[in-house]
């Protein structure tokens, strides 16, 4: 059988130790990261979420203490009452090393089976392994550390909104399915027999609401459920800090986000963010780099090559250039860093982006070698190395396409490959941007229509109000999302609060009156009876955690998170409910065909 506390009680945290308590008597409680049996000496190393600190047990200590001592193996849970003494044997790499515990009572309060990898900070056991046992996963100190930080984000952020006039208002989680974007997740309801709740997407259509209803500035640290399709900084169930604000214009909402931003940087991670952030037209990021994400750490911009080739007669540049465009990036220095092979496999790599391939100019010390500048005449080798900057050393990759969409992906993802791939990024810097004037629609070959980049309530700019059923293409949304290091870290826009625009914008995405009244109803209604002027934003939790803990994966900063399947490892969900529960709901699950 355990032993119990019953009778003491915990008077210090394991990494709270030092030369101010030598003398006092104290109870530290916790687990044991390992046991050092020297014969007539022991130690034991306790782990809190704090740290640890060093247990010691002579041959002065009674019998049956010492004999616990010798029992004890890594993740037992102790309890231990002793008095503090200065160590003969310092640790300088422990912040508890100038001190260690003479146990005068040690009661063994859990046992613990040999756990199926050893709770050692930067383990590197495999991802599914430490998902399938995230409860002793999350006893390491890298994962305590990060989940702590998470902690002191979200009271930091909460500390901000209130001192700026926030009100924290909780919105509904079982809500109307109004798809339009990533798929809904649906809840079957009981009462109403094939009738189904969503799981909200977003908060956006109640916090519009709230600011219909008067509550000028709402924050909320909403749960958030998408299906859709994830990776490394994609969770199905996420959490982000909501926030709108009425009577306001675009540059108050980035005000107050770019506030939010330098407090908490400062508050956690002590880091000064300089401020205003550098603002960048949707445009721009994708003509210089590709993206509509930059990461401004690094070069290695695009360049336009359409004007120095227009006219040729080499089919694969001619043929991308009829619709679209031929666009290059510089490796400086690259050609005697990469091999043929290497290059070959970046080839096939653009491929996932849509790329037919990757045309090559390398510069070596060597000798020069090219892809494609045999099939072009002098004047166009001179004016395409020109254009590129073009020095020994150094390798130029192009890409052709009928599409600039493609062009961009492919460009814009390799740039960043190459700056990971050849350690190019100043890992130290935190490079903020805003990107604005995204376009408000982008046309859906799927659906054959045009359906809204961010969503059906964004505003189109003023200037392009009257374009918006002639030609959508080429009104500009007035969006702006917040950008770090290459990530999106959130984003909102100016909404629309007149019912006529509304109607109008609807029209555009090809909703008929009827249709708009289906999906949207309350939400169109509530717009007749006078909405302010209002806009609000979104800052990802769950990323901006894991760019402040430096870690790649967001699977990292959330205490149960799911796989690219969206499972649970660790309680095997999703699972098969009984026959009773779909009764009651009245569903058959019908067989695969």
């Amino acid at each position: 059988m355990a032993e119990t506390m019953n009778g003491l009680k915990r008077t210090h945290y394991c990494g709270e130790f030092g030369m101010k308590d030598v003398g006092s008597e104290v109870v530290a409680c916790g687990w044991v990261q390992r046991q050092r049996d020297l014969g007539q000496l022991i130690f034991i190393d306790l782990r809190d979420r704090t740290g640890v600190v060093q247990l010691a047990f002579d041959e002065a200590a009674p019998r049956d203490i010492f004999e616990k001592a010798f029992t004890a193996r890594a993740e037992f849970v102790l309890a231990a009452r002793g008095v503090v003494r200065e160590r003969t044997s310092k640790n300088p790499e422990l912040p508890t090393g100038d001190v260690e515990i003479e146990v005068k009572e040690l009661r063994v309060l859990a046992k613990a089976e040999t756990p199926p990898f050893e709770i050692v900070e930067n383990s590197n056991v495999k991802e599914d392994t430490r998902l399938k046992y995230r409860y002793l996963d999350l006893r390491r100190p890298d994962m305590q550390q990060r989940m702590i930080a998470r902690h002191r984000i979200v009271k930091s952020a909460r500390d901000y909104f209130d001192h700026h006039g926030f009100l924290e208002i909780e919105t509904p989680n079982l809500i109307k399915s109004t798809p339009e974007g990533a798929r809904d997740y649906l809840v079957p309801s009981r009462v109403f027999p094939g009738k189904f709740f969503a799981l909200p997407q977003s908060p956006q259509q109640f916090k519009q609401l709230l600011m219909l209803s008067g509550f000028d500035r709402y924050v909320q640290f909403a749960r958030c459920f998408r299906d859709e399709d994830l990776r490394a900084d994609r969770q199905p169930e996420f959490t982000q800090i909501d926030l709108e604000m009425s009577f306001v214009d675009e540059d108050d909402v980035m005000e107050i986000g770019e506030g939010f931003l330098k407090h908490v940087f400062k508050e956690v991670l002590g880091v000064e963010v300089e401020t205003p952030f550098q603002r960048m037209t949707w445009h721009e990021g994708m003509e210089r780099f590709g993206s509509d994400k930059p990461d401004l750490r690094f070069g290695m911009e695009l360049t336009d090559l359409s004007g120095a080739l227009r006219g040729t007669a080499f089919r694969v540049f001619a043929s991308a250039l009829e619709k679209g465009s031929v666009r290059g990036i510089n490796f400086k220095g690259g050609a005697d860093r990469m091999t043929r092979k290497e290059i070959d496999k970046l080839a096939e790599w653009v491929k996932d982006y849509g790329a037919k391939g990757l045309a090559w100019t390398r510069l070596a010390s060597t000798g020069e070698s090219s892809s494609y500048e045999k099939f072009l005449s002098e004047e166009e080798r001179a004016a395409v190395r020109t254009a590129m900057g073009a020095e020994p050393g150094d390798l130029l990759f192009l890409v052709a396409s009928e599409k600039n969409s493609v062009v961009f992906a492919s460009l814009g993802a390799l740039r960043c490959e190459l700056a990971a791939r050849y350690n190019l990024i100043d890992r130290s810097k935190y490079c903020f941007l805003w990107i604005t004037d995204f376009p408000l629609f982008e046309f859906s070959e799927e659906e054959n229509r045009w359906v809204a980049m961010h969503h059906p309530f964004t505003a189109p700019r003023e200037e392009d109000v009257g374009r918006l059923l002639s030609d959508p293409g080429s009104v500009c949304a007035r969006a702006y999302d917040v950008v770090l290091n290459g990530y999106e870290l959130g984003g909102g826009s100016i909404r629309i609060n007149d019912a006529e625009l509304q109607e109008k914008m609807f029209e555009a995405l090809s909703f008929t009156p009827e249709e708009a009244q289906r999906r949207f109803g309350f939400f169109i209604d509530a717009f007749r009876y006078g909405a302010p002027p209002h806009g609000g934003m979104a800052v990802g939790l769950d990323r901006l955690v894991m760019l402040m803990t430096g870690t790649d994966n967001i699977r990292n900063v959330i205490a149960f998170p799911k796989v690219a399947s969206s499972a649970d490892l660790m309680s095997d969900a999703p699972a098969e409910v009984g026959g009773k529960q779909l009764e009651e709901l009245g569903i058959a699950i019908l067989p695969k065909q």
